[in-house]
């Protein structure tokens, strides 16, 4: 029988998008907490002080990008610059998103753009970007968030709806095309979680009772560490034959 499953990072270097707030933050810093040294991509490099702070007191090498994912020359640079700070890079987490509601019949143009450009593009090129690195290096861990609203659909949110469930098919092609690279490909797809992006609705008590209510099983809303739980998982040895697949955090909602 071979060790027992580790979930030790350490010497490993992770990549972070949409880094300075949220659920990035919990995973940059749960992955710091594994061991990892963190590479923050950031939508304005000006937002990553604090949790850089945070990884830098752990005694990890951290190093903020200026990573927009809506532009590819930010992607490229950033990626660049992080292969020449650490030289190399064993995880990636294609976490930024976007998602603008709306009802369908309702939905502007310039805000399916964005939402695609953001959430498709943004994660498809990232992974391309970094895959190169992994391919190189014949070894590599990609994590993407994805969503429930991948899997069931949630009134307003028909756009990013679409692009969450692009975001698990995405997941298998990368693992299937990548596994000949030693390279495992994941999704996360979480519940309504308490961030600075969910806060504005879930601070209606209706909304919050029903999705509450929703979340069959355990009723409770879900917290950035129970989905940065799972991303450290997925990047760990332990999940070493684990690849292609979405795991749905979302407390028994789908279950119903």
């Amino acid at each position: 029988m071979k060790g027992f499953p580790s979930f030790d990072l350490s010497g490993r270097v992770a990549l972070v998008t949409g880094a300075a707030r949220g659920l990035g933050n919990a995973i940059a810093l749960a992955l710091a907490n594994a061991g990892a040294d963190i590479a923050l991509g950031l939508r304005d490099i000006k937002t990553g002080g604090e949790v850089a702070g945070a990884i830098e007191k752990m005694g990890r090498r951290v190093l903020p990008l200026q990573m927009d994912v809506a532009h590819l020359d930010q992607i490229n640079s950033a990626v660049k610059e992080a292969v020449l700070r650490f030289g190399k890079l064993d995880i990636l987490v294609n976490n930024a998103g976007i998602g603008p509601e709306n009802p369908a019949e309702a939905v502007r143009e310039e805000d399916f753009d964005l939402t695609l450009r953001v959430n498709l593009k943004g994660t498809f090129f990232a992974s391309q970007a970094v895959g190169k690195v992994m391919i190189a290096q014949k070894y590599g861990r990609i994590v993407n968030l994805g969503s429930q609203a991948g899997a069931v659909a949630l009134p307003g949110e028909s756009i990013y709806c679409m692009t969450k469930a692009a975001i698990a098919h995405l997941t298998k092609c990368l693992a299937v095309e990548w596994g000949q690279h030693n390279i495992t490909v994941n999704a996360v797809a979480p519940t309504f979680i308490a961030t600075p992006g969910t806060e504005p609705a879930l601070a209606d008590p209706k909304f919050r009772a029903d999705v509450t209510e929703r979340i069959a099983a355990l009723h409770r809303i879900g917290e950035p560490m129970d989905v940065a739980g799972a991303v450290v998982f997925l990047a760990s040895p332990a999940a070493s034959l684990i690849t292609g697949e979405t795991l749905l955090i979302d407390g028994g909602w789908t279950a119903r």
